[in-house]
């Protein structure tokens, strides 16, 4: 797999705005961005109403997921290009569920919304309208999906990859700052994990680095890249950023995001955690 195969320039979405066979979907931590402004023809996914099941903790099932690209006017032929704010997170968090649930052919706008901005770019009010289609889904590929008692057997064998602030980690805060410090019963990180956060591995125009900057950065923190591994974050997103990168960009066949994250480890009873800066 090659970058083109997983990441698009602005100028290849440029070029392609008009094209039907092409999606461009933006997905943003503040869900209001999309109505404020946008890329020409782009829809929105909330990935709070649109990808959370209503009910339980858990992803919208197969059956919702062909329901919401279906209304969205997605088929499954469609290339769709993802992107959002803050180099990507949200946005690589809807491309790995694009991929546990089988759509061939999804990429991420390298550098997202920032990058699209900085080369002043237009954006537009106007919100497209999409013919409805008859998606289908595939059944979870859960070779990309960890959950708590893949990750309790991984402490201390795999690589654990925890990708939140420094100060999550070692247990000072519950949460990036920005956000209410809630949702879990406990602070800290999973023993044996390694604190990679998964801003490191943006430039500053929010683009990927290179793939010899990235393989450089997981090794030099003590990741052995021969092994499976498990990345978590607080609830799920920002390790799906970590998975794109050692998934789809340095082609690590054996990567697993565990989207519980730490608002159910750190909730769980009897497990072990640990306190304290790593690496």
């Amino acid at each position: 797999m090659s970058r083109s195969d997983v990441l698009v320039d602005a100028d290849w979405v440029q070029a392609h705005l008009d094209d039907p066979k092409v999606v461009v979907v933006e997905v943003d931590e503040d869900t209001s961005a999309y109505d404020k402004n946008h890329i020409k023809n782009a829809i929105r996914i909330d990935w709070k109403q649109d990808l959370q099941d209503p009910v339980r903790r858990d992803f919208v099932d197969q059956a919702g997921f062909e329901k919401l690209l279906s209304e969205k006017g997605i088929a499954g032929d469609d290339t769709v290009v993802l992107y959002g704010g803050n180099n990507n997170w949200f946005a690589a968090y809807a491309y790995w569920y694009f991929k546990l649930y089988g759509h061939r052919d999804v990429r991420l706008l390298d550098g997202g919304r920032k990058k699209w901005e900085l080369d002043s770019r237009d954006l537009v009010a106007e919100v497209p309208s999409r013919p409805r289609t008859a998606y289908k889904a595939q059944p979870q590929d859960t070779s990309i999906r960890a959950f708590r008692d893949d990750v309790v057997k991984a402490i201390g064998s795999l690589n654990l990859v925890d990708v939140r602030s420094p100060d999550e980690f070692s247990g000072k805060l519950l949460a990036p700052a920005h956000l209410p410090q809630e949702q879990s019963q406990r602070p800290g990180h999973v023993p044996s994990a390694r604190n990679i956060p998964w801003s490191k591995s943006a430039n500053d125009d929010g683009t990927f680095k290179s793939d010899e900057e990235l393989k450089s950065l997981y090794e030099g923190e003590g990741v052995d890249l021969s092994k499976d591994t498990i990345a978590y974050c607080r609830i799920g997103e920002r390790s799906a950023h970590t998975w794109f990168v050692l998934h789809e960009l340095l082609g690590q066949a054996n990567v697993k995001n565990y989207d519980g994250s730490w608002t159910e480890y750190g909730s769980l009873v009897g497990v072990p955690i640990e306190l304290g800066a790593g690496n």
